[in-house]
Parts: C-alpha cells; sequence; structure tokens
C-alpha cells in the first residue's frame, strides 16, 4: 500500500501538464538562474562557482517546503481514503514524504552534474552524501506526522507552515555564506537541520571536506528527535481522526 500511494502521489501530481516530471528540473534551475543573475551581476558576490553554492542550498531547501506543505495536508486530502480502508494512519503522510524523495533523487543528480561541470571533481567525501540526506528525510518525516496529525484538528496548519517556509527561506543560508552569519547566531544554524544540510553538502561537494563532527552530531540529534516528537504527537492524536475527518 505504502508504494502504490507513493506512486499514485507522483503520478498525480503531473497529471495533464505538458513538461510533467521536468518541472522537478526546472523549478531549481530558474531560481539558481535569478539568485545567479542578482548575486553575479547587481550584487556582485566573491564566492565561487556560485550557481553549484546555489544549489547547495537550494535543493535541499525546495525539498523541505514541499515535502513539508503536502505532507501536512496530506491527512485531509487523503480523509475519503482513510475512512474507507482500514488502513494504519501514519502511512498517508509518510507516503507523501516519499513522494517528494523522487523529486528530490531527480534534483540531486542535478546538483552533482553541476558540480562535475564546474571542475569539483568526486572526491572519498562523497560517501557522506547518503547520510546527511537520510537526516534530512528523518526530519521532514517528524515535522509532518506532527502537523499532518495537527492539521485534522486545526485546519490552519497549511497556512502555518506556509509562512514557517517563506520565514526559512531567509534563514537557511541558501544566497549567502555561513562565513557571513554573526558569531552569536551560528549556533542557531548548526541546530536547524536544513541549514546544517546545507553547510554539510558545500563542505563536502565545493571543499571536498567531510563535515564538522559537531555539526553531524547536531544535525542527527535534531533529526532523530522531531522524529521521534512527531511519532509521539501522531500517535496520540490519531485516535479522533474518524471523528474530525
Amino acid at each position: 500500500m505504502l508504494k502504490n500511494l507513493v506512486l499514485k502521489d507522483f503520478k498525480v501530481r503531473y497529471r495533464n501538464m505538458s513538461l510533467g516530471v521536468f518541472w522537478s528540473l526546472l523549478n531549481p534551475l530558474i531560481m539558481m538562474g535569478v539568485l545567479t543573475l542578482v548575486f553575479t551581476r547587481f550584487y556582485p558576490s566573491h564566492i565561487r562557482a556560485f550557481p553549484v553554492f546555489v544549489l547547495c542550498g537550494l535543493i535541499p531547501f525546495n525539498f523541505f517546503t514541499l515535502a513539508w506543505s503536502t505532507g501536512t495536508n496530506s491527512l485531509v486530502d487523503n480523509s475519503a481514503l482513510i475512512k474507507r480502508v482500514p488502513v494504519p494512519r501514519e502511512v498517508i503522510p509518510v507516503a507523501s514524504v516519499l513522494s517528494n524523495c523522487l523529486h528530490l533523487s531527480i534534483q540531486i543528480g542535478v546538483l552533482l552534474i553541476f558540480t562535475l561541470a564546474y571542475g569539483f571533481g568526486v572526491n572519498r567525501n562523497w560517501l557522506w552524501l547518503p547520510l546527511v540526506w537520510g537526516f534530512e528525510i528523518l526530519f521532514v518525516l517528524g515535522l509532518v506526522l506532527a502537523c499532518s496529525a495537527l492539521d485534522v484538528y486545526l485546519r490552519d496548519m497549511r497556512y502555518v507552515v506556509e509562512s514557517a517556509n517563506t520565514v526559512l527561506f531567509w534563514l537557511v543560508p541558501i544566497f549567502y555564506g555561513f562565513e557571513s552569519i554573526p558569531q552569536a547566531y551560528r549556533g542557531i544554524y548548526d541546530i536547524n537541520p536544513v541549514a546544517a544540510l546545507v553547510l554539510a553538502l558545500r563542505n563536502i561537494l565545493m571543499n571536498a571536506q567531510p563535515p564538522p563532527a559537531t555539526l553531524m552530531w547536531k544535525l542527527s540529534v535534531g533529526s532523530l528527535a522531531t522524529l521521534l516528537v512527531g511519532w509521539v504527537m501522531f500517535r496520540s492524536l490519531q485516535r479522533r481522526f474518524y471523528d474530525h475527518l
């Protein structure tokens, strides 16, 4: 059932669209082009290989925002299925996140192509990539489990998530470097799993260095703690889903 839900969500999203799955490629590329134009022509930046630098921020952030927003709405959007079929309720939000992982895999391929095209090359630290991406997926799963459960009772949750994503665009170092963040606020960026992932990707792909141990420790703890809290909240709130759906 999980496999069928993932494939269904993936197919329905691009149904009747002329470009279909290519939107997974166009979205980050268009945004990368705009940010590169602004920060290399209008407000010149001294960051090397700026397109790769931006993609290291855009791709994890895009996955995070899309998976979080669609996952938050997943239970309400599939209320008919929940009422008719006796399935574990957590399968619905989990399937939503995994469906977005299919888009993520396409975009990661784009990131690696740009990395090679700009001459960074393959290095042994690429072995860290599955681990750091895995932590982001666990973090998003925790958020989605909590927010999708809350959305059943408070339908305003989807708007809270949209507003939070707008704010987070500026609080994740997508188009600016970690070195430009004041020292007093750097600890906050390390705790934020999305920001930590961006910093880890740039270390691995652009600097050929392993991510710092302190950053990986905070990333792992933050992701696993969020997953645990989300799971506990979902299990405690699911008892009355049927009444509110």
